[in-house]
């Protein structure tokens, strides 16, 4: 499906062509997997429905701004084989489960063990599944792909995860705002559904042509420190920032060249060219461009891992809650973790644009 649009507007006696031209190709081909391209304004983004609705690009034509982590020269089974590391895949039981076990209200889940190093459950199975397109759409302003993923009976993980749930996803590409995604979680399930939700935002580095990654600063907005013991879990102490912690909240912290391991904190508003702003910014002192990440009231935590710090990109990972939420002592509304009653419903969203 493809179709575009093209405005013209007349002021006085002069005649302009006014240039909003959106388009979206649900069969388009990138390392010969069908993906959806949508293209709005000065932006291109890629999503491939297929390998989990993951954003495979998202490029800033105009201002030559990569977004997430892209090469050329990597192929569609290398990312297959590490899909969490490559664009943007959105995560549903993201992190880690100590020993594997979910523990809800009513039922308690254990999840094979994939992550022997420490003996936990990491980063759930929804980015790894086909999932199906339901919408692509284009009008004069944006550009609408709608993608679903039901998990149940059929799915191999329902052995241990026997909840029905559908995961609903829809992204749209503007000029004005570039581009937004929402998630909808449904439990179809007679049980309690646990909620917690991340991506595994993959950010190129440099982000733009001309930049160097030297030059990169990662602002996010952050309050307390959520101290992890050596498995990565959270001790459930929340700790004041120190001088080091308090480099993401200036907008000073690089975000590469650098070990950065899974520093987790609780997140607050920040600012934004003296506006209040929720979320994270990134800069290229290089070149002065910069990535905006938005995102919902219900992203309550931000996580940051950098792959070690030579590989390219970097992750802040907005997270609704705390890793290993189900199983924590804390108040939910310290840890962020929160359960769907049947057919009830849990929504958030995040925006991508650049400056």
């Amino acid at each position: 499906m493809m179709c575009a649009v093209l405005l013209t507007a007349e002021k006085e006696k002069n005649l302009f062509r006014v240039i909003l031209m959106t388009e979206i190709e649900k069969d388009y081909q990138l390392k010969g997997v069908s993906c959806v391209r949508l293209t709005a304004g000065r932006y291109t983004a890629v999503v491939s429905p297929l390998y989990g609705s993951s954003v495979w690009r998202l490029h800033d034509n105009k201002l030559g701004v990569e977004v997430f982590r892209y090469s050329e020269d990597v192929t569609a089974d290398e990312i297959d084989c590490a899909r969490e590391i490559w664009g943007l895949p959105m995560l549903y039981l993201p992190n880690r489960f100590d020993r594997g076990i979910i523990k809800t209200s009513d039922a308690e889940y254990r999840l094979p063990i994939n992550e022997p190093l420490f003996d936990n459950y990491i980063h759930g199975w929804v980015h790894k599944r086909q999932h199906k397109v339901e919408i692509c759409s284009a009008d004069a302003n944006k550009t609408t792909l709608v993608t679903s993923f039901t998990h149940n009976k059929y799915d191999e993980m329902y052995e241990y995860f026997p909840l029905d749930f559908t995961i609903t996803y829809t992204f749209e590409l503007s000029d004005a705002e570039g581009l937004k995604q929402t998630v909808k979680l449904t439990n179809r399930s007679k049980n309690a559904l646990p909620v917690s939700i991340c991506t595994h935002t993959c950010i190129n580095a440099p982000i733009a042509y001309g930049g160097a990654q030297e030059g990169l600063r990662l602002m996010v907005p952050i309050g307390e420190k959520c101290e992890l013991d050596d498995r990565c879990l959270p001790t459930e102490r929340l700790l004041p920032l120190d001088e080091r912690d308090r480099k993401y909240k200036e907008g000073t912290m690089p975000p590469v060249l650098h070990d950065i391991s899974n520093d987790m904190y609780t997140a607050c508003e920040g600012v934004l060219d003296g506006k209040p702003f929720y979320g994270a910014v990134i800069t290229d002192e290089a070149t002065g461009r910069r990535i905006g990440n938005e995102v919902s009231p219900e992203f309550k935590f931000w996580n940051m891992w950098n792959d070690r710090g030579f590989n390219g990109y970097f992750c802040p990972e907005p997270m609704t809650a705390m890793i290993n939420s189900a199983n924590l002592s804390l108040p939910r509304e310290v840890s962020g973790y929160r359960e769907l009653a049947p057919g009830e419903s849990f929504t958030c969203w995040q925006r991508f644009f650049t400056m």
